[in-house]
């Protein structure tokens, strides 16, 4: 983890979406710097492994309640919001986590005098977006740049990959199950996955950059990948053997109505059409905040590996049941 030397003084910051993948990079990080982070929870247990950090408190809570996004905001300084969902289910809605959340969020964020707000979008999210995922991640992003009195970075990463992930710890986990085979739907459509790491040091450097303040990056890795090439390297990653099955769009489609009725809902209609759009950015968000970002390619193995413990006790357990 990088050690930087800024010249703000101790902050006090409430991270929304503070237990998940990103989330847990970034709380690590800003408590690291010896900021106080307060954390809400709908769950105490998905935040117990952030609770070992001395300036993290973690708080049971649901953002979504009335008057609650206010009681968390009293004394803060800054407002993160990670709060995202990439399927709706009957518990969440595009509309409410993507933008009601962030209304709330900003009129809160007034009320309780919190001078500065970084909010996660997705690249590609515009309002005139082809899904409802990207439609409305741009409704927000249009609410966070009309805020006043908020001084607000917006950042828009590609897919995210790292320890922990659901993308690549998700297909190879299909590729298992699937024995080598993964039929796929817009297998062609390009990406450029960037490292949880580079992520949350994207965050942190805008936080303490003046000059990002009123400005979007777009966050994406070294290298441009079409979702066939990602499942590729995440099988070789993985020592998987690995047989993609394209899909014709209309072929596609249909998986995704299918699929999105599944536990869980592994693949939907509307990331079918999430997926018609490129995640592949047009200038670099890592360079302009002095970031080198990780290659997939290299980073994979380290988690995904032979040398990993689990995958290590995995190939005992398999080898002594036969």
């Amino acid at each position: 983890m990088e050690q930087l030397r800024f010249p703000d003084p101790r902050l006090r910051i409430c991270v929304l979406g503070g237990t998940g993948f990103v989330g847990t990079e970034l709380v690590s990080r800003l408590a690291a710097a010896g900021h106080w982070v307060r954390v809400p929870t709908r769950k105490l247990s998905r935040g117990m492994h952030l609770n070992v950090l001395p300036t993290v408190e973690l708080i049971t809570a649901n953002v979504h309640e009335p008057r609650v996004l206010g009681e968390l905001l009293a004394g803060t300084d800054v407002a993160i919001n990670l709060v995202g969902i990439l399927n709706q289910g009957r518990g969440a809605r595009f509309a409410q986590v993507h933008v009601e959340l962030v209304a709330r969020l900003i009129e809160e964020a007034r009320n309780a005098r919190v001078r500065r707000l970084l909010h996660m979008s997705s690249l590609g999210a515009d309002e005139a977006a082809p899904s409802e995922y990207l439609r409305s991640k741009g409704r927000a992003e249009t609410l966070v740049r009309a805020a006043q009195g908020l001084e607000s970075t917006i950042l828009r990463p590609s897919v995210i990959f790292g320890p922990g992930d659901s993308l690549t710890n998700r297909f190879a986990q299909l590729l298992r199950l699937g024995h080598g085979v993964i039929p796929l739907a817009r297998a062609s459509a390009r990406f450029a996955p960037v490292a949880v790491e580079d992520v949350a040091s994207a965050f942190v450097r805008a936080l303490y950059d003046r000059a990002s303040i009123g400005r979007s990056y777009e966050l994406c890795g070294p290298d441009v990948l079409t979702l066939a090439q990602l499942v590729r390297l995440t099988a070789a990653a993985a020592r998987l053997p690995c047989h993609i099955v394209p899909l014709p769009d209309l072929i596609g489609r249909l998986q995704g109505i299918a699929l999105g009725f599944l536990p869980g809902t592994p693949f939907s209609l509307d990331n079918f059409r999430s997926l018609t759009v490129d995640s592949v950015c047009r200038e670099s968000g890592c360079a302009q905040l002095g970031i080198t970002p990780k290659p997939l390619a290299s980073t994979l193995p380290l988690y995904l590996g032979d040398l990993v413990p689990e995958r290590q006790l995995q190939r005992y357990r398999t080898s002594t049941e036969r």
